[in-house]
């Protein structure tokens, strides 16, 4: 008797994420302004809320850090290299690219809330939707 080798499967569309168990009813209480649609909302308004006071704190305790950091070390501002003050040098190639550093990270966690939240409130399109069955 000869053994039939084994039967290979295609697997075409992972699941990587968890199951949501009711996202038809979230998106209709969104819709609908109920009031649990009004606390997904406040939810997410209130995390993105959260996530720029983070990013301003950050970035008003940087700016004012400077001269603060001028004032009590004075013997920093006197420094030179290449004939250029260090404060000139930090104002010019510190300070720019740690604010374009802020800010990508600010947007990459404020689409990570979006994504999240719409995650939750995604519509299947076909009611019987594979993903969603038992």
């Amino acid at each position: 008797m000869t053994q039939s080798p084994p039967r290979r499967v295609r697997i075409t569309s992972p699941r990587t994420g968890v199951r949501r168990s009711h996202p038809v009813v979230v998106a209709h209480e969104i819709n609908e302004q109920t009031q649990l649609g009004e606390v997904y909302m406040r939810s997410l308004v209130r995390s993105q809320l959260r996530l720029a006071v983070v990013v301003l704190t950050t970035l008003g305790l940087f700016v004012a850090g400077l001269p603060l950091a001028f004032h009590f070390a004075p013997s920093l501002a006197e420094i030179e290299v290449m004939g250029i003050p260090v404060p000139w040098l930090v104002l010019g190639f510190v300070v720019y690219p740690a604010f374009v550093c802020i800010g990508w990270v600010y947007v990459r966690h404020a689409e990570r809330n979006e994504s999240r939240f719409a995650e939750l409130a995604e519509v299947s399109p076909d009611p019987i939707d594979k993903r969603y069955r038992e």
